[in-house]
This record gives C-alpha cells, structure tokens and sequence, in this order.
C-alpha cells in the first residue's frame, strides 16, 4: 500500500518507524483508512462473537460453506447489475435458512453441505462466464477490498452491526443454552429448531459484513480462529466471548497497519495472524506440561518410583 501511495505522489511514506503514535497519526490521516479501520471494527466485533458460538455448535462446515456460497450471489449480482456486496447477503441467507430448517440434523450433513457448496462455486463460475463486462467487483469479493469501501458502505456496515449485535442479545440466552446442551434445553421449553435458524441467519449476516474485510474465501479464519482461541483460554461463556471480540479486532487492526506499510493484502495477514495465534495457543499448553515435566524429572540415584507421581499428575 506504501507503495501504491508513494507511486500517487505520496513521497513522504517510507514506512513504520519506532514512533507507534506517529504511525497511527500517518495511516488516520487518509480517509480510505479511517473508513477501513471503521468498518473493519464493526465487522471483527460481529465476527468475534458469531464465531464463538460457531465453534461452540461445531458448525464451522456450515459456516465455512455459507461464505463459499456467498461467490455464487456476488457473481450473480454482478451479471444482473447490482452490488456484489448485495448479492452476498441474499444468497448466504438462503443458504442459512435451508442450513438451519435442517435442524440438529445439521451436523450430521457433511456431506450435503459440501455438495452444496461445491454447486453454488459452480454456479458463480457460470455467473462470471454469462458476464460479458469486467467483473472484477465479484473477484474483488473472493478476496475483499476494504481499501475501497466508500463512506456510505462503512455506514451500512456499522449499521449492519448494530442489527446483528442487538439481535444476538435479544436471544443469547437460549442460543447458549441449546448450544451446550441441546437436548435439555428443549425439554427446558427452548425451541431448539428456531433459534438454530435464527443464529444460522446472523451467521449469514457476519459472512456478508466481513466479506469486505477478508473475502468470502478467506472468512472462515476471522469466524473460526478467535472463537476457537477463545474456547480453549476461557470457560466462561462471557470471558470467553469478548476475548474472541477482542482478538478479531486486534487481528484486524494489525492486519489493516501492516498491509498499510506494505505491498502485501489484508486478507493474507488476515488469515496468517490468525492461524498463528491458534497454534501458538495449542502449542502454549503443550510447552508449559513439557516445562512441568522436565522440572519435575528424576535425578540421577533418586527413587524413580516416588518421582513418577507428580509426572502422572501433570499429564492428567
């Protein structure tokens, strides 16, 4: 992006300095940037929160083929002349509405979602290829363009946000509920079928936003990976939720400044960052029990049997 800038007559960008705040200063001062980091923000807290309970449902799959599905809507946005962004959304909705009338049959339909999303790539294909124009806008959907968003899509998309956010605290609750224990919560009386629909559709509307940001290919990382980390750090369902708001806005805030100060794309540290954080999270438990274990290894003419304890503890 320096780069770009540089070649636009912006000479005095030669990059990040040791001065945080004068960097920040650099990137704000641009309007294309404020816009990013707005909607940027709005889309990572959705997407944080959407994807704790993706992971928590074990409906990442399903999440994972809703933002593939969401090409085949911008392709054929583009083809009837209408934003792609649009497209993305109307599609992905009905998509999650046929994903949640399955119920809790859900997760035992592999195999279905995958065709499905394997046809819906087909279709987009098709879409793109009936499209005798430029249709770089639905590529630019594969991949997003957040650089690119104009103030009035950052004000659709904060709004967006709103919308979502105020409908997953309108239902929390029994979302929570039937997501750690399904079956009790409908002999509690929670209609189990609806409120699957229901977080299927907010799913659909966190893919929607995000597609700028990432792309549609690219979003499962923003959905799944903060969740993901969230779920193994934290047990409490609070705790655990804003940690995975937290860490997708922290990802996209870095995402957006480095690929500021270079030539590289939002997406690729998107996704990058993120799958770094999950292993060093994996990897963290892991180095601390071998840390435990060594500390705890028996000396030389020590009783081996009496140290053999505390190892098996550790290991439990």
């Amino acid at each position: 992006m320096t780069g770009t800038l540089a070649s636009q007559g912006y000479g005095f960008l030669s990059g990040p300095s040791w001065n945080l705040l004068a960097d920040v200063q650099n990137m704000l001062s641009f309007a294309f940037m404020r816009n990013a980091f707005a909607a940027g923000t709005a889309s990572a807290v959705v997407a944080g929160l959407i994807g704790y309970f993706v992971v928590l449902r074990a409906s990442s799959f399903a999440a994972h083929a809703i933002s593939h599905i969401g090409f085949a809507g911008a392709a054929g946005a583009v083809l009837l002349g209408v934003n792609p962004v649009l497209g993305v959304g109307v599609l992905s909705l009905a998509a999650s509405v046929g994903m949640g009338v399955l119920g809790r049959r859900l997760r035992g339909r592999d195999v279905v979602i995958g065709l499905v999303m394997a046809a819906s790539l087909g279709l987009g294909y098709l879409f793109i290829s009936l499209y005798s124009g430029n249709a770089t806008d639905a590529y630019a959907v594969l991949f997003g363009q957040i650089f690119g968003i104009t103030t009035g899509a950052v004000q659709i998309t904060v709004l967006t946000s709103v919308v979502v956010l105020a409908l997953l605290a309108a239902f929390y609750r029994p979302l929570l509920f039937a997501s750690l224990d399904e079956e009790v919560a409908e002999a509690r009386g929670i209609r189990v079928g609806a409120v699957g629909l229901g977080f299927m559709m907010l799913l659909a509307l966190a893919v929607t936003e995000a597609v700028q940001v990432s792309g549609v290919l690219l979003i499962f990382a923003l959905l799944v990976a903060p969740g993901a980390i969230a779920g193994r750090i934290f047990r409490r369902p609070a705790a655990a939720l804003a940690l995975s708001a937290g860490l997708a806005v922290l990802i996209t805030w870095v995402s957006l400044a480095l690929a500021f100060y270079t030539p590289y794309p939002v997406s690729f540290y998107v996704t990058s960052l993120a799958f770094l954080a999950y292993l060093g999270v994996r990897a963290a438990p892991r180095g601390a029990g071998l840390w435990r274990r060594l500390a705890a290894s028996p000396s030389r003419g020590r009783d081996t049997t009496a140290d053999a304890r505390p190892a098996a503890t550790v290991r439990t």
